[in-house]
């Protein structure tokens, strides 16, 4: 039996205007709106419905606005039980919010809680990220794994693109050495840190209290997370894995792989922009995939 996946975007996907419709046409959404903006302690509408692009990359803007246009979205015009959810790093929140795993209250909290425990860890420790396109994910991986400085595979986006994290210098080495190896692309990221690396073990510790002072409930369908890329269903599994997310790889591809090996053939992403549907189709061409914002 074919199943429907509901896929959620991460940080990267915010744009000034976003969710501004959904909050004038719908009482549900107003509402999911306003609620948030009460948790957060100030009007992230405003800011989402004409902040400037600044305004937006703001630490404790964007990744709330990307879970709230998400979630909100979801909620109020998909009509739908998943039958299996995913998110790309941040997205991970509101997948489990959207099964139920969390409440939207409980959810929300926790990206406020991370935002602020990456900055705070990218201010401890400086690094950046790079887009690797072109090369199989094991040649990445064995260059990464030769370098002294710290630098690891971190986003698994498609087949041919992977996004490396780590010490500038190690990232800045990869880099050259992955160019000299065949990549067709090895790009910076303009980006505050090394996400998803082994220097996000402040902001990790930082989030643990947070995640563990929230109620996990059994969720109505399963999760494919990130740091493991397959079904997982019991919550103090999904608590632990969404612990280590932060250090963990994101595990994209073999996320959407698993997702179809369990019967998957039509993807919905709900929130703003379209960049999962894009890898979504780059790593199985038979999908049926479509979005809703």
């Amino acid at each position: 039996m074919s199943k429907h996946a509901f896929v959620f975007p991460g940080q990267g996907a915010q744009f000034s205007g976003m969710g501004k419709q959904l909050y004038e046409s719908s009482s549900e959404a107003k509402e999911l709106f306003e609620q948030a903006n009460e948790i957060l302690g100030f009007r992230i509408s405003d800011i989402m419905f004409g902040g400037t692009d600044e305004e937006l990359k703001e630490t404790k803007v964007t990744q709330p606005a990307v879970f709230l246009h998400a979630y909100v979205a979801f909620k109020v015009l998909a009509n739908a039980t998943p039958d299996m959810v995913a998110g790309h790093s941040l997205g991970e929140f509101t997948a489990l919010v959207a099964n139920k795993c969390l409440s939207f209250e409980d959810g929300l909290r926790l990206v406020k809680a991370r935002a602020f425990a990456m900055q705070h860890a990218c201010e401890r420790e400086p690094g950046t990220m790079a887009a690797i396109l072109g090369l199989d994910d094991k040649v990445v991986e064995d260059v990464c794994n030769a370098i002294e400085e710290e630098v690891v595979a971190a986003n698994y986006n498609c087949p041919g693109q992977l996004v490396i994290s780590g010490s500038v210098k190690g990232v800045e080495l990869a880099c050259e050495q992955l160019k000299a190896a065949g990549a067709k692309r090895a790009l910076l990221l303009p980006v505050g840190g090394a996400f998803h690396s082994p220097l996000m073990i402040h902001a990790e510790e930082e989030l643990v209290a947070a995640i563990e002072a929230a109620t996990f409930h059994t969720p109505v369908c399963p999760v494919y997370q990130n740091v493991v890329a397959h079904a997982v269903h019991r919550p103090a599994d999904i608590k632990m894995n969404l612990i280590h997310q932060l250090t963990g790889p994101v595990r994209w591809t073999q996320c959407v792989q698993a997702m179809v090996a369990d019967g998957a053939t039509q993807f919905t992403e709900c929130g703003p922009g379209k960049v999962l549907q894009g890898l979504v189709q780059k790593i199985h061409r038979e999908a049926v995939v479509n979005g809703l914002s």
